[in-house]
C-alpha cells in the first residue's frame, strides 16, 4: 500500500485550523494505565499536567528569546525583550485552548501539513498494512533527523487513523529547562545518556526498558526509538545491539529473550530524506573528527539542528513501514541484523543518493535500473545537491556525497551476498 501527501505551492504564514482540531478534544484523552510512579522522571506528562506546564512555558523568557533568535537570528539581543510581548501573544494564540495532550498534537499537525505546504514536500508512505489499528507496536527506525524521524512517523500513522507514538528522546538534547517540558508535552519520554557510573547505568537501561514494555503491553502505547544512538551522520542504517539488549532488560526473570523481543511487537522502519536540511552540518562535524579525532558541539548546536530539520528543504520524504519482527529470535545480533535487512531493503533510494553514488564510484547495472524507475529531472537535482555543498574542501565535500550514496551502497552490499 502506497499512500501520498503532495505539498502545494507554499501560502501565507497564518496557519489556518484544521478542521479535524478542536478544543474539546475529538479523541479520548491520553491516560495512563497505572497508578504507580516508577516512570514520572522520564514519561511523558498526562493530561491533567498539561494545563500547568503550558502556562510555564507561555511565561518563560528564555523561551520566548530562543524563538526570536530562531525566527530573526539577525536581530540583536538587545531587541528580544521588546520582541517577547508579541511572542507571548502568539503561544497564547495557539495554546491557551490546548487542555490535553492529543489537543496538543492536533495542533502540532496543523502546523506540520502548513510546512509541507508552503516548502513543497511530497510526503509518501508504503507498508501501513504491517499495522493494525488499535495495535501496540515498537517502532525501531533509522535516524536522520532529531525531531522530523519521528514527526513523520507520527504523520504517516495518522493519516492512516493509526495512534502516534511516544518518541524516545535522549537527555543530551535537553539542553535548555523548557526543552524537557516541550518533549514531554508531545508523548516524549526521556533517556538518560548523561549518567555516570555503571550501577547508575544499568539502573537507567533497565528503567527505560521497563518503561518501553510498560507503554506497550500495559498502556498499549506505540513507541518509537532509533536503531542507534545520535544520529547516523554518514547514512549508514545499523542497528546497535546494545539497543536490543536494553529491550530485554525489564523482562520478568522467567522470559526467555526470545519471548521478551517477541512480546514487544517490533516493527523496523526506514525514513528517507531527498535532501537533508543538516547534510552539510553533519559532513563538518565528521570531516572535524576525522583530521582533528575531535569536534566541539555549540552550547545550543542541537537545538540549531531541530529548527534547521523543520523548516529546511527536505525534497521528497519517504516513510516506509517494514515487516514486523517474527518470533524465534535467540539472540541480539540476529534481531540487530533483521532489522538492518528490513530498513536496508524498504529504505526508498531518493534520486539524490543514487546522483551521488555515481559521482563517488561511478556506473552500476544495478544503479541504472533504480534510476530509470524513477521520473524527476535529473539536472535539476544534481544542481541542487551540488550547491549545498560549493565552496566546501574536496574533502567535506567527498564526506557529505557519501552521506547520500552510502544507503545506496548498503544496498547492493545486501544484493551482493
Amino acid at each position: 500500500m502506497l499512500a501520498r501527501y503532495t505539498g502545494s505551492t507554499p501560502g501565507s504564514l497564518d496557519v489556518p485550523r484544521d478542521p479535524r482540531y478542536s478544543p474539546t478534544a475529538i479523541r479520548p484523552p491520553m491516560t495512563s494505565s497505572t497508578a504507580i510512579h516508577e516512570f514520572d522522571d522520564i514519561r511523558p506528562y498526562h493530561d491533567g499536567e498539561v494545563r500547568p506546564v503550558m502556562q510555564r512555558l507561555m511565561a518563560d523568557p528564555e523561551l520566548a528569546d530562543t524563538l526570536v533568535s530562531m525566527k530573526h537570528p539577525r536581530a540583536p539581543r538587545w531587541l528580544r525583550p521588546f520582541l517577547r510581548p508579541f511572542v507571548r501573544r502568539i503561544l497564547h494564540r495557539e495554546f491557551d485552548a490546548i487542555d490535553t495532550v492529543r489537543q496538543l498534537q492536533e495542533l502540532i499537525g496543523v502546523h506540520m501539513r502548513a510546512m509541507l505546504r508552503r516548502t513543497g514536500t511530497d510526503f509518501s508512505v508504503s507498508g501501513i498494512e504491517h499495522v493494525a489499528p488499535g495495535g501496540a507496536y515498537l517502532f525501531v527506525s533509522n535516524h536522520r533527523d532529531i525531531a522530523m524521524d519521528p514527526a513523520f512517523v507520527n504523520l504517516a500513522l495518522d493519516e492512516h487513523g493509526r495512534d502516534t507514538v511516544r518518541i524516545a528522546i535522549g537527555d543530551n538534547l535537553l539542553t535548555k529547562p523548557f526543552t524537557s517540558d516541550l518533549i514531554r508535552l508531545n508523548k516524549s519520554f526521556i533517556v538518560k545518556r548523561s549518567v555516570t557510573g555503571r550501577r547508575e547505568k544499568f539502573k537507567a537501561l533497565t528503567s527505560l526498558s521497563r518503561y518501553i514494555r510498560h507503554s506497550i503491553l500495559e498502556d498499549h502505547s506505540n513507541v518509537w526509538i532509533a536503531q542507534r544512538e545520535g544520529r547516523a551522520k554518514n547514512g549508514i542504517d545499523r542497528t546497535e545491539t546494545a539497543l536490543i539488549k536494553m529491550l530485554t532488560l525489564g523482562r520478568p526473570k522467567d522470559e526467555s529473550f526470545g519471548d521478551a523481543i517477541a512480546r514487544l511487537n517490533i516493527v523496523p522502519v526506514a525514513i528517507s530524506y531527498q535532501f537533508d536540511p543538516c547534510d552539510l552540518d553533519k559532513a563538518r562535524e565528521l570531516y572535524a573528527w576525522r583530521t582533528t579525532g575531535a569536534y566541539e558541539k555549540g552550547e545550543h548546536e542541537d537545538l540549531a539542528s531541530i529548527y534547521k530539520g523543520i523548516v529546511g528543504d527536505k525534497g521528497r520524504v519517504h516513510v516506509a513501514f517494514g515487516e514486523p519482527l517474527p518470533a524465534g529470535f535467540g539472540d541480539d545480533e540476529d534481531v540487530a541484523a533483521y532489522l538492518d535487512n528490513q530498513i536496508i531493503t524498504h529504505y526508498r533510494l531518493q534520486a539524490t543518493n543514487l546522483i551521488a553514488w555515481e559521482k563517488r564510484h561511478g556506473r552500476h547495472p544495478e544503479v541504472d535500473g533504480w534510476k530509470a524507475a524513477l521520473d524527476c529531472d535529473w539536472g535539476d537535482l544534481e544542481a541542487r545537491l551540488m550547491a549545498r555543498v560549493a565552496g566546501e574542501p574536496a574533502e567535506v565535500r567527498d564526506i557529505f556525497l557519501d552521506s547520500y550514496a552510502n544507503p545506496v551502497q548498503s544496498r547492493l552490499d545486501l544484493i551482493e551476498h
